[in-house]
């Protein structure tokens, strides 16, 4: 049985794909890559098997799901690649309109959380491509700019002020964000046991082979971006690829916050792999 794996197409989760790609952990993987909204959806079509994806997806439909133990993609503060860019300060934003990625669904929905939570504002939304949008020479009041796009924007001129929404969830509760999860398909689960428990065992040793690496993976990730070795190594070091008990009780109250703000139906239960 060839194993269906999602992966986020992002420069963040190079330390966990690049020992299966490049044969150095030997794996039966057939890898499918996409932005986390592209992810949640094939999931939740049952295309894949296991998978990546937004944290916000396992709480739309955890009957669906396992979730992966000991890995996820987070910060434990700023985490640079989620960022609000504005023309104002944050406060300012009141009755403004923000552009968000069409890529995302938990940071989108982290964003709400901080306006009603941490900010007291209310905005307008409107979804698309923030790179295209700026490339025709408009300039949305704000922008959520998530993954490699959050990275190569986050200095533009016309946007001077820079929110992490990592750092804001911090600065809100004192607590990790998650922003990704790894889960699995239960009907797969049932159907192929033994072999999908190998292949979660395949992709921990990958996450915890990059990270034992992680300066290799800052070069190689440099390597295709716009960013210098030091600056891809400030980001990965702050990312966090765990999922202990800070993690755990960061993605919990998530789940909470949600459910008060009325994006979820009801908090889940984290289930994870029998």
């Amino acid at each position: 049985m060839s194993i269906q794996l999602g992966k986020i197409g992002y420069l963040n989760v190079l330390p966990i794909y690049h020992p299966l790609e490049s044969g150095l952990i030997t794996n039966d993987f057939q890898i499918q890559s996409g932005p986390p909204a592209a992810l949640n959806n094939l999931m939740d079509d049952g295309k894949l098997d296991i998978s990546a994806a937004s944290s916000i997806e396992y709480a739309r439909h955890p009957e669906k799901y396992y979730l992966v133990p000991n890995i996820a993609i987070g910060s434990r503060g700023p985490v640079q690649s989620v960022l609000l860019l504005s023309r104002y300060p944050v406060e300012e934003l009141q009755e403004k309109t923000i552009l968000v990625s069409s890529q995302t669904h938990t940071s989108a929905a982290l964003l709400s959380v901080l306006q009603n939570e941490l900010w007291k504002i209310e905005t307008g939304y409107t979804t698309g491509n923030a790179t295209a949008t700026l490339e025709k020479g408009e300039r949305p009041d704000a922008i959520l700019a998530i993954g490699d796009e959050a990275l190569n924007l986050r200095f533009h001129p016309d946007y001077p002020h820079r929110i992490d929404l990592g750092e804001a969830w911090r600065e809100l509760t004192g607590l990790p964000f998650i922003f990704g999860v790894w889960i699995v398909q239960r009907e797969s689960w049932e159907a192929s046991k033994k072999t999908l428990m190998d292949a979660v065992s395949k992709l921990i040793e990958a996450k915890d082979w990059g990270v034992k690496n992680i300066q290799q993976m800052c070069t190689l990730a440099a390597n295709e971006s716009c960013l210098s070795d030091k600056e891809m190594c400030s980001y990965f070091n702050g990312l966090v690829y765990d999922l202990a008990k800070d993690e755990i009780d960061g993605l919990t109250l998530f789940y909470s916050h949600l459910k008060k703000n009325g994006l979820i139906n009801a908090i889940p239960e984290l289930h994870f792999i029998p």
